[in-house]
């Protein structure tokens, strides 16, 4: 483990021309951050695989000591010295002192007592949320069988049974989320941000005001295709329940807790029978052949004996975290991924977007992008590569190149599309764009008071998503704490809003430009031209602004063009659908 001394400081210091003291300072800076990366993410590591107590104290020890480097005044000091003379200095070096003062202000030692609080409630709310174990009826229930049920349940009493099941663990969560919002602010304002959240929108260089307002134009762009698909499905559901239609879509009639995206309504597109007879294995191999097929290497071998990617079998006492993930734990070689896969199209989709991130991984793990810079163009662009693939992995000639679908299928476009919008694109953005982003920003950027927090997230599902909770929620839940980033990854869910338009930009120039395919219908297997221009993308991590790796790859700035050309089709069979019917429900 290398330690950043003061002596070595001090003579980066002294050292001229200032391109060559911030070099100095930059070379001791990288290596010791990626030593103590690596320590850090593999105690978090064994602390989300086997959640016990020695594991938890582990991770919180490695995390103090990655604080004490990443936040040490020496350092800080001497970032900003350096980035006071930017003008003369290379822009790479800027971004690295940049990414220098992020990092600091995510543990800034200027105050050891505010960040070893917040490193210790930062473990307790992750031990809290990886052993929470759910029950229905008093028994222990899995979140894939909750999953599951709310898929094929059409019993109405048994689906809200489930759902309320399902948010049982925010109770448990919120104390931990109230005292972990004080220290989180804390640390912001030690080096100058406001709160947690103008931190945390500071990686795309924008404000919290700047990431609100555009996360509302994108609303605002596709708010006629919502309200459409929001009619449509909610006479599809009550047609389905027996139930007269409702203002809003009670959220236990959908299959997702959250509500993010309403899957399972379109049959024309269900093809998890079509998994039968598969492993769990061969999803996830699926996936890695998909990239081989593209032009990348085979993942490292260690990717298979360190990951833990399957369900824990019935009777292990083992507990470990059950949301999805790809880790890059040591900066180089070392990538692993934690999932529960399983044989179905949910997991096919989600394999193929977790090894998009490895993928990304991989791309920048060179020498040209230093371990500070070994990152996504911005937080959204590790998203949307994996979502991106997630897509491509849906169209029918893809399913039909790898076995899924047979080679006659006739697939009902409408159905497709329709399912597309519902499952990866539309509903997500109200919930990400407007239930979370803006319920994140109440929180940390306005002091939402706690005795307001159930209410005012409701009020947002039922204002920008049109969804309601089918019994009273009231103060002792805490509904948005039973998502797990709302724990252990904060202020965040705006970058699964931006993943998601850039996806359907970046799939507009894949299919148009490259493969000169309809979008709707496209094939990205084995085309080494397609895996070129994704690697490009990738591997300059975030050594360039994202506005121009966006703008040089797609020849457009972020915007929702590509996402309303691509349901075109869609809007004009819905809006036939809906005929005579009340549109929303305002």
């Amino acid at each position: 483990m290398l330690i950043l001394p003061a002596v070595a400081l001090l003579a980066v210091a002294q050292a001229t021309p200032i391109q060559d003291r911030a070099d100095r300072f930059l070379e001791i800076v990288n290596a010791s951050y990626k030593s103590l990366v690596y320590v850090t993410s593999q105690a978090q590591w064994d602390a989300a695989t086997d959640v016990t107590p020695e594991h938890d104290a582990a991770s919180e020890t490695a995390s103090r000591s990655l604080a004490a480097f990443t936040g040490n005044p020496a350092l800080i000091n001497e970032a900003k010295a350096l980035l006071a003379q930017k003008a003369e200095l290379k822009p790479i070096t800027v971004r690295q002192l940049e990414r220098v003062l992020l990092n600091a202000a995510e543990a800034p030692m200027t105050n050891p007592d505010l960040v070893k609080a917040r490193i210790a409630a930062e473990t307790a709310q992750s031990s809290t949320l990886n052993s929470f174990e759910f029950k229905l009826d008093g028994k222990k229930i899995t979140t894939n069988e909750i999953d599951s049920l709310l898929e094929t349940s059409k019993d109405l009493k048994q689906r809200q049974a489930i759902w309320e099941a399902s948010k049982l663990s925010g109770v448990a969560l919120k104390p931990g989320l109230v005292k972990l919002r004080g220290l989180r602010n804390g640390v912001a304002k030690e080096l100058g941000h406001p709160d947690y959240f103008a931190l945390q929108v500071a990686n795309y260089g924008m404000t919290t005001d700047e990431m609100v307002k555009l996360q509302d134009q994108f609303m605002k762009e596709l708010r006629p295709l919502y309200l459409q698909l929001h009619t449509y499905v909610k006479y599809e559901l009550a047609k389905k329940y027996g139930q007269p239609v409702p203002k809003r879509i009670p959220a236990h009639w959908l299959t997702n807790r959250w509500s993010q995206n309403w899957t399972g309504l379109v049959d024309g597109a269900n093809i998890d029978d079509r998994f039968a007879g598969r492993s769990p294995e061969w999803v996830v191999k699926s996936a890695e052949e998909f990239y081989k097929g593209l032009g990348f290497p085979a993942l490292p071998a260690t990717f298979w004996e360190r990951s833990d990617l399957y369900p824990l079998k019935p009777g292990d006492p083992r507990k470990k975290n059950t949301h999805a993930s790809c880790w890059h734990l040591d900066l180089e070689n070392d990538i692993r991924s934690l999932m529960s896969v399983e044989p179905n199209s949910r997991w096919f989709e989600t394999t193929h977007h977790e090894l998009g991130h490895g993928y990304y991984f991989m791309s920048y793990t060179r020498p040209e992008v230093p371990p500070l810079l070994r990152t996504g163009a911005n937080p959204a662009f590790h998203e949307a590569m994996g979502s991106l693939i997630g897509l491509a992995a849906g169209q029918v000639p893809y399913l039909q190149q790898v076995g899924i679908l047979p080679g006659d299928y006739k697939a009902d476009k409408i159905a497709f599309l329709l399912n597309d919008a519902l499952s990866n694109a539309v509903p997500f953005i109200y919930w990400s764009s407007g239930t979370m982003t803006h319920w994140e920003a109440d929180v940390y950027a306005k002091g939402l008071p706690e005795d307001q927090w159930n209410a005012r997230w409701w009020q947002y599902v039922r204002e920008l998503q049109g969804v309601e909770p089918p019994s009273d929620r009231a103060e002792t839940f805490c509904d948005a704490c039973t998502k797990t980033h709302i724990n252990d990854n904060p202020a965040y869910y705006y970058s699964y809003a931006i993943a998601n338009v850039l996806v359907f930009q970046m799939h507009d120039h894949i299919a148009r430009k490259i493969l000169h395919q309809d979008p709707r219908s496209c094939n990205y297997a084995n085309n080494k031209e397609v895996g070129a221009w994704l690697k490009g993308v990738m591997e300059k991590g975030g050594t360039e602004d994202w506005r121009k790796v966006l703008r040089e790859a797609t020849g457009e700035d972020l915007s929702t063009r590509a996402m309303v050309a691509y349901f075109a089709p869609l809007m004009t069979w819905l809006q036939e659908q809906n005929k005579g019917r009340p549109i929303g429900w305002e």
